[in-house]
């Protein structure tokens, strides 16, 4: 059978396609906008140029869209759709540091920091949700700094019995607090500061 788009059909598949980024897109650049609040199905639809039973046939919901559009974000990055593995210079600090500041860049910039606040605040009160968030965007990340914690570990520059989930979360957690807070202005002090203080208490004696 021939190929429709060679008797000069449209290809349905890149319709789709072309569609589905025009959503995405018109998400991001919605929440940079207005915020969460002025993100809908409606001013999806209008932005994008589609109609809303075209998002609803992909998205449940606006946090869905958002959510999508973000993991798209990690796609289209140089790194490429995984984090790239974690630096390891024999020197546990400064790869920690390297990391961190790179998370403060990440959250205070203006490509990854409104969206995520944006689903950070809707995630509060959906389950569903959060369980996207933290499956799809924040998993990742927190892999790559255990990874290297581990190295350190099995290399005895950290105590044996550190939990290595936990000074993930000690770190990342507690520059999340600061950035979702707006206690004050995040910068790659904020990050040496953190990597140094949680260190002296998880360094091998």
């Amino acid at each position: 059978m021939a190929d429709p788009t060679s008797r000069g059909f449209p290809d349905a598949t890149r319709r789709n396609e072309r569609a589905r980024r025009a959503i995405l897109a018109a998400a991001l650049s919605l929440v940079d906008e207005t915020g969460y609040p002025g993100l809908s199905i409606e001013a999806l639809a209008g932005r994008a140029g589609v109609g809303k039973q075209t998002i609803y046939r992909w998205w449940p919901s606006k946090a869905a869209v958002l959510l999508d559009a973000c993991q798209g974000l990690d796609e289209a990055h140089p790194d490429g759709p995984e984090p790239s593995p974690a630096p390891d210079t024999a020197d546990l600090a400064a790869d920690l540091k390297r990391m961190l500041r790179a998370t403060v860049d990440e959250l205070t910039g203006e490509r990854y920091g409104p969206p995520l606040r944006a689903l950070a605040a809707a995630a509060a009160c959906d389950p569903v949700l959060a369980a996207g968030l933290t499956d799809r965007l924040l998993a990742p990340r927190h892999a790559r700094f255990e990874r290297r914690l581990r190295t350190a570990r099995a290399a005895g520059e950290l105590a044996a019995d550190a939990d290595l989930p936990l000074v993930t979360e000690l770190l990342l957690g507690s520059l999340a607090y600061r950035w979702l807070m707006g206690r004050s202005v995040l910068g790659h002090a904020d990050a040496d500061a953190l990597v140094d203080h949680v260190l002296r208490g998880v360094s091998a004696p």
